[in-house]
């Protein structure tokens, strides 16, 4: 079973101090609620025919290259290589009273559609770390996902405990998936997680080869127990607070319990006046 455990529209900067206590800064533009796209409500059962992503939003797999696989993209997309960090954003400071929803390993066609019909129905954005082998699979739920703003993530290629692996294999396993992203949606990933939160100083600076910063997490639901609806409701509820990433899945398991908490907690926070948002660089 997979797990992650251990242990109006402005720009605003990220301050957060990462490694020997040194300050670094990362411009984002956080998504405008009243932006995101409007339709009539689909059943999430029925995935979309497959389109282009929108303006502005940012198969198989090819053979592993050395390169970076944004190396051949065009200028406009690719994008600039981030200072190498010695560890994770686990919050996201600055940015008011607003938390970032993610959810990793998918998509997967059982549960990811209902977690986007309901964010769709409460019009805000999350973050999806993907896995590659399901991207690659799912391409379609990967369009869907852009579509409607939001950010896709790079969860690796398989799942694997990376501080296990060499570093080609590192780079296989990043490279791979921002490939598949690359092809489904025309620009390959700015974030990427470690899967089971273990980084390692490889998974930094091959990270940063492939334009990609190191996202983590403040509050773990620990769906991936499957704990019951309840207990992930009230430790969403709980851990709530400006600045928060919360941690959930919407595959590797039975995630009926992950779907069902969304349901609850969503609107609640929203009543309780966050905003649910996600992050841009710029």
């Amino acid at each position: 079973m997979r797990s992650d455990h251990t242990g109006p529209e402005r720009r605003t900067l990220l301050r957060v101090a990462l490694g020997l206590g040194a300050a670094t800064a990362l411009h984002l533009t956080v998504a405008d609620p009243a932006s995101t796209p409007t339709r009539p409500a689909r059943p999430a059962t029925t995935l979309p025919a497959a389109a282009g992503p929108p303006a502005g939003v940012r198969g198989r797999p090819s053979p592993y290259r050395l390169e970076p696989m944004t190396a051949n993209t065009p200028p406009r997309f690719r994008p600039g290589r981030p200072p190498v960090r010695t560890r994770p954003f686990e919050r996201l400071p600055d940015l008011g009273r607003s938390m970032v929803l993610s959810f990793d390993d998918g998509p997967d066609p059982r549960y990811t559609p209902h977690i986007l019909a309901t964010l769709r129905e409460h019009r805000v954005r999350a973050m999806f770390f993907v896995c590659g082998e399901m991207a690659a699979a799912h391409p379609d739920l990967l369009r869907e996902m852009a579509d409607d703003g939001h950010v896709i993530g790079n969860h690796s290629w398989s799942h694997p405990l990376i501080p296990k692996l060499s570093r080609a294999a590192i780079r296989g396993e990043l490279g791979r998936t921002s490939e598949v992203v690359e092809t489904a949606l025309g620009t390959a990933p700015l974030w990427y997680r470690a899967p089971y939160g273990a980084w390692n100083r490889n998974s930094f600076e091959i990270g940063a080869e492939l334009g990609m910063e190191p996202m983590a997490w403040t509050v773990d639901t620990l769906d991936w127990k499957e704990p019951g609806t309840g207990k992930i409701v009230r430790r969403v509820l709980d851990g709530a607070a400006p600045g928060v990433v919360v941690l959930s899945h919407d595959a590797g398991g039975d995630r009926s319990q992950s779907v069902a908490a969304l349901r609850r907690y969503l609107p609640r926070l929203l009543d309780d006046g966050y905003r649910v948002t996600v992050p841009y660089r710029v």
